[in-house]
């Protein structure tokens, strides 16, 4: 294979790995399904009846069980976070975007740890000696920190990898898309949680819908100006990216507005005036919550037989 082959399938591939997510970010999920998987929507379904505080210790319990354990129990906790998508209001839409979604984490994980993972982690990580050269990459490419060549471990390597951040990327979505930013604060304050940092919690929770909401304004206003009219329908999400670049400054000008608004909010509600609260609605343990919280102590233990078994992380390709 000739010089100029080489480059040019080697910088195909760099610009998959580094391109595709944002592709399928903007393409097949779009700003308005990052709106839809942000923001809450009330209903009745089962994940909106559990405590806020619940629900986030069933977050920490799905990073640990996913950080210690082998890579395909990951997987199979990804897929049942997904499959319970479709009990959440706008199920069908909610779940085909996480999809997209933990598709982007898949893909965008896989390729940052493929190409960059040195052979002797990956050696070990796989009990091998000698490791399958998929592609030779040419010798600039170390500058930008490339092993000399993409191995099927390394791809391998990163799959697992990417296991380990889907379900919790998802889970984590859950807590976003079924509760009230009052109720995640009434909760965390009622284990003992400092206000200032549930105070923070909520306003991230405010904040990150309104910053999808603002750039698809903007991105919007710009087409209709004209932005990339003449242009042929497969650039369109390039247009897109570019519209969302030149719409920060406007986006952080409305969240900086808004932060004032915040403030004014809190303050004519005497939000800190005194050491203790109380509310109108307060967050109670119920039935569900028993339930759950039964389900984490039986995942944990499951996990702790696991890794005892040999199940752990250390295992890799042949584990």
């Amino acid at each position: 294979m000739n010089w100029l082959t080489v480059n040019i399938i080697s910088w195909l591939l760099f610009f998959f790995g580094a391109a595709f997510p944002v592709l399928i970010l903007l393409k097949a999920i779009g700003l308005t399904g990052l709106m839809k998987v942000t923001r809450y929507e009330s209903y009745h379904s089962f994940y909106y009846k559990m405590n806020p505080a619940v629900k986030i210790m069933l977050g920490i319990i799905v990073m640990v069980v996913a950080s210690v354990t082998i890579w395909w129990i990951g997987a199979i906790m990804t897929a049942i976070i997904l499959a319970s998508y479709l009990t959440l209001k706008d199920g069908k839409r909610k779940f085909i975007t996480g999809l997209f979604l933990t598709m982007m984490t898949i893909i965008g994980t896989t390729w940052a740890f493929a190409p960059y993972t040195p052979y002797v982690i990956l050696e070990e990580a796989f009990h091998t000696g000698s490791l399958t050269t998929l592609w030779t990459w040419p010798s600039y490419f170390t500058v930008m920190g490339y092993q000399p060549a993409l191995t099927s471990q390394g791809i391998v390597y990163g799959f697992q990898i990417s296991m380990r951040f889907a379900a919790v990327s998802l889970m984590s979505l859950v807590l976003v898309m079924t509760s009230t930013p009052s109720q995640v604060l009434r909760s965390l304050n009622k284990v003992g949680i400092p206000t200032s940092l549930t105070f923070s919690l909520v306003v991230a929770m405010r904040t990150i819908p309104r910053i999808f909401e603002y750039i698809d304004t903007s991105v919007k206003i710009q087409f209709m100006k004209g932005l990339g009219s003449n242009s042929p329908a497969f650039l369109r999400p390039f247009y897109m990216l570019s519209g969302a670049f030149s719409g920060i400054v406007p986006v952080i000008v409305f969240l900086v507005r808004g932060a004032k608004d915040t403030a004014i909010s809190a303050d004519t509600r005497a939000f800190r005036a005194y050491s203790k609260r109380t509310y109108m609605y307060p967050m109670a343990i119920g039935k569900i919550d028993k339930m759950a919280v039964s389900f984490m102590v039986l995942m944990i233990l499951l996990t702790g037989i696991v890794v005892m078994l040999g199940f752990g992380r250390g295992i890799a390709y042949n584990g």
